[in-house]
């Protein structure tokens, strides 16, 4: 179900939390479904460990999964407006970042964020 483009310049982690938000959106993950442990999943992919820890802890803080000790980590549910809410502002950061180590003015940033909210869906 899972798999690492080992082509990607996204962090694997990121690759990870990404694919279980869209499993989430599309339906192939429901609420209360169970996820593979950290070990198991990291043995499946050939990544350490933290890897998966780390995309996991990331996916609890944004609300998308839960974890019952001894049990296993499972989804916690259906995206809400306010989880998109917390990707979209994870992933503005990251590329505000990255872009600021580019050259990328503020004001450049804000003439973009401009021009696509004057653009009709």
């Amino acid at each position: 179900m899972f798999y690492i483009d080992n082509g990607s310049s996204k962090p694997i982690f990121e690759q990870l939390k990404a694919q279980v938000v869209r499993y989430i959106e599309i339906g192939a993950l429901k609420e209360n479904d169970k996820l593979p442990s950290v070990r198991v999943l990291a043995l499946e992919l050939g990544i350490n460990p933290n890897t998966v820890m780390k995309a996991y802890k990331e996916l609890e803080e944004m609300g998308y999964i839960y974890t019952l000790n001894k049990k296993g980590v499972f989804i916690k549910g259906t995206v809400h407006d306010d989880m998109y809410e917390k990707m979209i502002a994870e992933c503005t950061k990251q590329i505000i970042q990255w872009r600021k180590r580019k050259v990328l003015t503020k004001e450049k940033l804000l003439a973009i964020i401009d021009e696509v909210y004057k653009e009709e869906i």
